[in-house]
């Protein structure tokens, strides 16, 4: 009898003993435990979102590796040099049709010539040998009539002169530069490139380093225009990285030699100094 009020009073004190312990484990410390995790997590989310901020801003303020210049800021591009000296489809449709009128003999020539054709071929094709096979005409018809008078030799001029209006007309449509392709067009900039980004001493100078960069930028455009309309072209992508960092050799190299030089060619391209130096990520 006395054993079991023993365990009896035994039992309850140990019911009473953690009934009173429950609120000090419980409440208190795990409360101040989730708080300082909250403030915690609170802390790191504010650390992350305020990282991507900065990241996001300097993104926002980097050039862009192919392009040159900051996304959205297409004047740099449009006011450099290279921009004003190649030619685009845009540009040669834009352009009026070559011809001629053979009643008035008024001549409208092509305003972009086909690759090949220079100022001394223009000269030749247009002024010199036009006159030449009028005369040859003019001889060749004396000689198969004989004896003619004024007259007969004024008309057969004139039917002469038509004629050679009417093969110049045909001629200006063929070394229009709308008949090249894409290859054509791409020869002319270059040769374009090349004798406005070389020295008056050596106008066809292809080694210069001005000239290399600014070849190599004219390819990274047209390379980075057709990846903007064919995305999936991914072989394209690996040129287009090769194309970038080749570009930024040439440069490092031009700035080890002289960097005035550097700092006019970027100018001259359309680039900044950050698009070009450093770590590279196409």
């Amino acid at each position: 009898m006395l054993g079991a009020h023993l365990a009896q009073c035994s039992r309850s004190l140990a019911s009473s003993s953690s009934a009173r312990a429950a609120p000090l484990h419980t409440s208190a410390v795990l409360r101040a435990v989730s708080a300082r995790a909250r403030k915690t997590h609170q802390t790191l989310r504010a650390n992350v979102q305020r990282r991507k901020e900065l990241e996001r801003q300097a993104q926002q303020n980097r050039p862009h590796v192919v392009l040159g210049h900051i996304p959205g800021d297409e004047a740099k591009w449009q006011n450099c040099d290279l921009a004003k000296i190649i030619v685009t489809e845009e540009d040669i449709r834009s352009t009026p049709l070559p011809h001629v009128d053979p009643r008035e003999g008024s001549i409208q020539l092509p305003t972009y010539y086909n690759y090949g054709v220079g100022e001394k071929e223009k000269e030749a094709l247009f002024n010199v040998l036009p006159a030449l096979s009028l005369e040859a005409t003019v001889r060749y018809q004396r000689r198969k009539i004989g004896d003619i008078d004024q007259h007969t030799l004024a008309q057969c001029q004139s039917t002469a002169s038509i004629e050679e209006l009417q093969k110049l007309n045909m001629f200006t449509r063929l070394v229009d530069l709308r008949n090249a392709n894409a290859r054509g067009i791409a020869y002319e900039n270059r040769r374009r490139i090349i004798a406005a980004f070389s020295e008056p001493e050596n106008p066809n100078d292809t080694g210069r380093p001005e000239v290399q960069a600014a070849i190599a930028t004219y390819k990274i455009r047209n390379l980075w225009d057709h990846l903007s309309r064919c995305k999936k072209d991914i072989a394209n992508r690996r040129s287009l990285r090769k194309l970038v960092h080749d570009r930024a050799k040439i440069l490092r190299y031009l700035k080890s030699v002289d960097e005035d030089r550097y700092d006019r060619v970027l100018e001259r391209l359309g680039l900044e100094r950050s698009a070009v130096e450093g770590e590279l990520v196409v």
